[in-house]
């Protein structure tokens, strides 16, 4: 990327989104540093070019995870490591390095007292399943089987899941036509549309749910069936080349995400594990300008580099939003249930430093009933939000507000944002656009299924959140 956000910036958007579980694509120490304490689970990873150390000696292993894990945990909340990314398809070579850096990777952990907390996987991409439809003829590329099978027996006598990367994107983008956008996109098929495994008669009607239920009959292909299946990468690129890549839009890139998004959020599960969650991350946090390929390679994100969203998310009928919509049609509210004496703090504070202007709360004035904390707090949160412009993070209060599409106007008391209007007492404070360059670059997915719980609850993704 070419100006890559502050690693405080990167956590204040995560706060401001409620994203509460994110993948990282390594151990940065300054983004580790940042994420302390904020209670965000996390998932890092060793690189790729750091297999060949990490997979030829116990002792480096043991060094990585003093400096990576055991130097942050537990204030830093680290659930897993991913050894290594989509390493079978994309660095063959380097396959047999795998197996021996979990394991000691896993010694390094025992040793630590620490494998009961943090799990040990690595991402696969999905092209290593071979005849994916129907899925219940699917199997793992037989070449790969004196790693895959070692490996499946690492996950099952550890807890840990299989980590598999989902991209409906490119499974549709090189279908050449047969399979259809709409089962791509999760949109509604009618039943003579659905896809049917004439094995198991179960109706597919998407992409990304097959693909899930492929990897889970790959793995009863070689006897194994009690490995749960965690989606750590999967999106829908927002832009790309006009001529070849029509589909990589704006629309598309919300039809999926928004879709997957209530799809998990359902618990939906698949056909062959109907009501099983699937922890689902989305491919990625932000937009890589820099990164080469293909045109849409770039615009994966759900963000720019100033943390202005990509695109607007729209999840009908749920109330809160993933906090991607910056229209005017948002409005900044308490959260329900939230510690009513942090409420009062963060509104005597929006009231006073964050230059609110709050006459109107007093008794006589429009919005002075209903009078409490709540009510008013709402009422001043959602002035600051609006008045600095639904900036990054401008509705979060030390997490007692949460951002709505219902408006919370009611009688004469109208609230910034029904009208365009935000009532700040002098200058607008807007913050600051400016993104520092590091020199580390993260990639973040956000957790669909705490992001999702977040928006349920609301009214933890998280993102899934990262987002």
């Amino acid at each position: 990327m070419s100006s890559v956000p502050a690693a405080t910036q990167i956590t204040t958007l995560l706060r401001s989104q409620n994203i509460r579980h994110i993948r990282l694509y390594d151990a940065d120490p300054g983004m580790l540093s940042a994420l302390a304490n904020t209670g965000i689970r996390v998932i890092i990873s060793v690189p790729n070019e750091q297999l060949l150390a990490i997979g030829n000696s116990n002792a480096t292993a043991a060094k990585w995870v003093a400096r990576n894990v055991a130097a942050h945990y537990p204030s830093v909340n680290i659930t897993a490591i991913a050894v290594g990314s989509e390493v079978l398809s994309t660095l063959p070579n380097a396959a047999p390095l795998i197996m021996p850096a979990m394991r000691y990777l896993q010694n390094a952990l025992v040793a630590a007292a620490l494998d009961k907390y943090i799990k040990i996987s690595t991402p696969h991409s999905s092209s290593i399943i071979l005849d994916s439809f129907p899925p219940s003829q699917a199997f793992f590329n037989r070449s790969l089987d004196p790693v895959l099978v070692p490996m499946l027996k690492f996950l099952q006598s550890t807890g840990a899941p299989l980590m598999l990367n989902v991209y409906p994107y490119y499974d549709y983008m090189r279908s050449n036509g047969v399979i259809p956008l709409d089962y791509a996109l999760f949109r509604p098929l009618p039943p003579n549309k659905e896809a049917v495994d004439a094995n198991t008669l179960l109706h597919y009607t998407n992409v990304f749910d097959a693909v899930v239920d492929a990897a889970y009959f790959a793995m009863a292909y070689l006897n194994v069936t009690n490995v749960p299946v965690m989606v750590t990468e999967t999106g829908w690129p927002h832009k790309g080349d006009a001529s070849a890549e029509p589909d990589a839009n704006n629309d598309n890139a919300d039809t999926y995400n928004s879709n997957l998004i209530r799809h998990v959020m359902n618990v939906t599960g698949t056909p062959k594990h109907p009501g099983v969650a699937v922890p689902t991350f989305i491919y990625e946090l932000y937009d890589e300008d820099t990164r080469p390929g293909t045109a849409s390679e770039k615009y994966w994100g759900l963000f720019d580099m100033n943390g202005i969203p990509a695109y607007a998310l729209h999840l009908t009928g749920s109330g809160v939003l993933l906090a991607n919509d910056t229209t005017n049609q948002t409005y900044c509210v308490a959260r329900e249930g939230a510690d009513e004496k942090m409420l009062q703090a963060a509104l005597d504070w929006a009231c006073g430093p964050g230059k609110v202007d709050c006459s109107v709360l007093t008794q006589g004035k429009p919005c002075y009933d209903p009078d409490t904390v709540e009510d008013h707090a709402t009422y001043a949160f959602n002035a600051y939000y609006h008045g600095m412009g639904m900036g990054s993070g401008t509705c979060y209060f030390s997490g007692v507000a949460v951002i709505t599409t219902t408006d919370p106007s009611h009688g004469s008391c109208v609230y910034s944002g029904k009208n365009g209007s935000a009532l700040l007492n002098g200058t607008s404070l807007a913050p600051s656009s400016n993104s520092t360059t590091d020199s580390g670059s993260w990639r973040a997915a956000g957790d669909v299924t705490s992001f999702v719980r977040i928006v349920v609850t609301a009214l933890l993704l998280s993102v899934v959140a990262l987002l």
